[in-house]
């Protein structure tokens, strides 16, 4: 049934853009917004100083570092679902201690786990349902969607860090 409903609004949602002239397909749609975020991330931890990687506005909020880390681990995990691949063969995410080098070497691997998976991603399989670990069983299109929109709010957390030691976030530059 819920396979139905996703397959109906996308068949919706794909007509709609095609009246509209703008001829693209969701999965384009998805890897245009992924390629454009993944961007803004990689430019946010470049642009944080290493020594900044330790910062957090108060005491009982994630440092800089952790919250690259988490974005790490979600793509690592979503990305690497939507690509089947075995969880052991994916990288590791260092410690929030490590270095900004060893961060950002993480943080790159993950993305390149979801470079194949959003490249994967097509009209034909974008309704396939995989297994997502504990959050059970979910469309290719629902997982790649749901990282992107994760991200996003990281990346606003990103920006705002950036902003609070007086650095223009990338999206924010002219």
């Amino acid at each position: 049934m819920q396979r139905t409903i996703l397959a109906c609004a996308m068949a919706g949602l794909m007509v709609s853009g095609a009246a509209l002239g703008q001829g693209s397909s969701i999965p384009s749609e998805l890897q245009g917004n992924y390629a454009r975020l993944k961007a803004n991330i990689l430019k946010a931890a470049d642009k944080m100083p290493p020594e900044n990687y330790s910062f957090k506005p108060t005491p009982d909020i994630r440092t800089f570092a952790r919250v690259v880390n988490h974005v790490t681990e979600a793509q690592l995990h979503i990305c690497g679902a939507a690509n089947n691949t075995d969880p052991s063969a994916l990288a590791k995410v260092p410690p929030e201690t490590a270095d900004k080098a060893a961060v950002v070497e993480a943080l790159k691997a993950s993305f390149a786990e979801c470079d194949k998976a959003y490249a994967g991603l097509t009209d034909a399989n974008m309704t396939d349902m995989l297994q997502a670990g504990p959050m059970g069983k979910r469309s290719r299109l629902g997982l790649l969607w749901g990282n992107v929109a994760h991200d996003n709010e990281q990346y606003a957390t990103l920006s705002l860090y950036l902003r609070l030691k007086g650095l223009v976030p990338p999206s924010s530059e002219k």
